[in-house]
């Protein structure tokens, strides 16, 4: 039983995603840092980090996690339509986590942005493997 769970959840897919993962976690992070070095607003730099994030994760997503290799007009809108929407509502979660820990719970940005990115990566495998790019 072990064995089976283990072989279901370490395979070639969920290592991948989480590489990409991480390096989708990384893009996100430095942008974030870069538009605060920049003196952009925490909440700008989240949705600016976001949105390259989502670029970023979408291309690598396609081509290297779940290998869909259809470049099918239709079948890239209907990815791209999907991975946008899922990424809209871990983006959400995100945005409102970093509200609530620096304005409410007064955590430092930065932190807050790690701890958030943990949820969000879970999340969006859960979106892409349920609903984007299911075989």
């Amino acid at each position: 039983m072990i064995q089976a769970l283990w072989s279901k959840l370490i395979n070639r897919e969920t290592i991948s995603y989480l590489v990409f993962g991480i390096l989708t976690t990384i893009v996100n992070y430095v942008v974030f840092e870069l538009c605060g070095l920049l003196s952009i607003h925490y909440l700008i730099g989240t949705l600016i980090a976001w949105a390259l994030a989502v670029i970023f994760a979408y291309i690598t997503n396609k081509l290297f996690v779940f290998e869909s290799k259809s470049w099918k007009k239709e079948v890239v809108v209907k990815e791209l339509t999907s991975f946008v929407t899922c990424r809209i509502v871990s983006g959400l979660f995100d945005f409102g986590f970093m509200a609530l820990a620096v304005e409410i719970l007064a955590m430092n940005p930065s932190i807050a942005k790690l701890v958030s990115n943990v949820f969000v990566v879970i999340a969006n495998y859960i979106f892409s493997k349920l609903f984007i790019f299911k075989k």
